[in-house]
């Protein structure tokens, strides 16, 4: 039987990523968890020898997943046809004494999401790092900034890059607190009384759900749930991998921009083709990745909130083909995002000449704001100078626009004295640099000692 693969895991997530959501790694690690317990049962007095858990650690690793999917196919509950083959490869009957089906699935499914979530947290830190290097190379790299993508005042590309690493880090300590605040769902049993477990072990299943919360890396349990977790928590680790994307994504889209008025290129490495038809185009297909990358998040986040507040009393599956979706998936585009951005960042280059000559051309334009306050400097009211500035800013270009400004009765500048107003751009820059210093010290605080270089692998 062929299988369709995954195109997220296949195409854009990195290896460690698909790794955590491999469907052979996720059963090996529900049989250890299996082990795990009944360790923790054997010592509290349940009949389980040491032979029954040799017989299953010696089997741990052999995973047919045909025979499992043969299985499931009688029984028509995925579980149960793991435990019967887990059962008949170790030929011993001790596994899952006292439990649920979700005892197993929602905690094993809580440790793939803290364990995905560590590895988005390096994730992070790695775009952190690159961003810092933009952000210290371009720190004077002074440009046309624009609100509305039209050209308002002067700005420096490495503002552009503080901007997004500053969004990102605000992010980035949301996440953190995450997880260390996600609790592990514990042992519960059908209903969340683990009315089963203390039949099975009396008071020692308090002290089993303590080994077991410690053993697999939570500080916490839940203390009254259901049958399953509130799935108001998938919603939050969703919207928490939607929040890291956002910075990216605008920065992708701004470097889309950028490339298009030919002032940037995300790279272009020897032997890329960028269009079939046109030899001279440089696409930026990275960035436009990234782009669609987020719709793809916003809609698993839909998909999340639409089983937040859905719970039919002690619990139910309807949530259960939804999941199977969103929560690898999720993980697989935001791993697939920030490792195209990342290569973006390491790639990135500008065109300065480009640059230069579009800060020339429209330096007049932007200097509109200086020029008002040196009106009301020379006596002039401010709305009166407005609406002068305003009148032929508005209808010249930038190349004429001071000299019509000048022809003006009641304009009190002189030709002379506009054009020493636009001698130095970096006036006309504000606080940009010294706000993009104070980012990159941010920065650097987070990612100190954790990360000195970033090793990619090649996209497609």
């Amino acid at each position: 039987m062929s299988i369709t693969p995954n195109v997220l895991a296949t195409r854009y997530a990195t290896k460690e990523m698909v790794a955590i959501f491999d469907p052979v790694n996720k059963i090996i690690n529900e049989r250890k968890f299996w082990i795990t317990i009944l360790k923790l049962q054997q010592k509290s007095g349940v009949p389980i020898t040491d032979s029954d858990i040799k017989a299953y650690e010696q089997v741990v690793n052999k995973v047919d997943l045909a025979s499992i999917d043969k299985r499931e196919m009688k029984t028509r509950h995925d579980v149960k046809a793991r435990i019967e083959e887990f059962n008949a490869l170790s030929g011993v009957e001790k596994i899952h004494i006292g439990l649920t089906s979700r005892d197993l699935t929602e905690n094993i499914e809580l440790i793939q999401i803290k364990a995905a979530l560590e590895l988005i947290e390096h994730r992070t830190i790695q775009t952190l790092f690159l961003l810092n290097e933009n952000i210290v190379k371009y720190e004077k790299t002074y440009m046309v900034g624009r609100s509305h993508n039209v050209a308002a005042q002067v700005t420096t590309l490495g503002k552009r890059f503080a901007s997004c690493a500053e969004e990102l880090l605000f992010a980035h300590a949301s996440l953190k607190e995450l997880i260390l605040r996600l609790p592990l769902r514990g042992i519960k049993g059908p209903v969340g009384t683990a009315q089963d477990a203390i039949s099975a072990m009396g008071k020692d299943f308090e002290k089993l759900e303590k080994s077991i919360t410690e053993q697999f890396g939570f500080e916490n349990t839940w203390n009254s749930v259901g049958q399953i977790y509130p799935r108001s928590v998938d919603f939050e680790m969703v919207s928490k991998l939607l929040q890291i994307a956002s910075a990216p994504s605008s920065m992708a889209t701004t470097i889309r921009l950028m490339a298009g008025s030919g002032l940037a290129s995300e790279g272009f490495k020897t032997g890329q083709v960028g269009s079939s038809a046109m030899p001279h185009k440089m696409n930026s297909r990275s960035s436009e990745r990234i782009n669609g990358m987020m719709v793809l998040l916003r809609g698993y986040n839909t998909m999340a909130a639409d089983l937040a507040g859905d719970q039919w009393n002690e619990g139910d599956v309807s949530c259960s083909v939804v999941r199977r979706v969103v929560i690898p998936d999720s993980f697989y585009v935001l791993d697939g995002l920030l490792h195209t951005f990342m290569t973006i960042l390491n790639e990135f280059g500008i065109f300065e000449e480009k640059i230069n000559s579009e800060l020339s051309e429209q330096l007049p334009f932007l200097s509109t704001t200086k020029i008002l306050m040196e009106c009301v400097k020379a006596g002039i009211g401010r709305e009166v100078a407005h609406e002068i500035i305003k009148k032929y800013a508005t209808t010249t270009t930038p190349s004429s626009f001071f000299a019509t400004l000048v022809s003006e009765k009641n304009f009190p500048l002189t030709l002379d004295q506009l054009n020493k107003l636009i001698q130095n751009p970096a006036e006309f820059a504000g606080l940009a640099v010294e706000q993009s210093n104070k980012v990159q010290e941010m920065v650097s605080a987070q990612i100190k000692g954790k990360i000195s270089k970033v090793e990619l692998t090649d996209l497609r």
